[in-house]
């Protein structure tokens, strides 16, 4: 797992930011599933913002995984989508020197900012970057 700060082209508004913290994880081992990758997921998102957390897993395009899949998570009874996810392709694993006959993995990635303005109830994501620390009043 790892964390870092991500910039994109992307048009600003209350709920997109051109600049954000992402979280990417992966994990590479014999006999890892989609079964695997969801329970993870749920964990870490349990753990984030509480125990009544549901997940759902839907068909999408991301590069390096295949099947790839949106990850949605239903907080305070809304559907949101959370990141990006999927199995890793085995050409990604041939290219760093994995057989693929015998390891399987999976990986996701997506931003932290966007959970923490649904969490607190933060109004406009734009607040993170204007150096406002009273940010929790809005």
């Amino acid at each position: 797992v790892s964390v870092g700060k991500v910039f994109r082209n992307e048009a600003t508004d209350a709920t997109h930011e051109m600049q954000f913290f992402q979280v990417d994880g992966c994990a590479v081992g014999e006999n890892i599933t989609v079964a695997n990758l969801k329970a993870t997921l749920l964990t870490l998102y349990r753990g984030l913002l509480g125990e009544d957390i549901e997940i759902q897993l839907r068909p999408s395009f991301f590069p390096f995984v295949e099947p790839g899949l949106e990850v949605w998570i239903k907080f305070r009874n809304r559907w949101l989508e959370v990141m990006g996810a999927g199995m890793l392709h085995p050409n990604v694993l041939r290219n760093v020197g994995i057989d693929p006959e015998k390891y399987q993995g999976f990986a996701f990635g997506g931003g932290v900012d966007r959970i923490l303005v649904v969490k607190h109830d933060i109004s406009d994501v734009r607040y993170f970057y204007q150096g406002d620390l009273r940010i929790n009043q809005w």
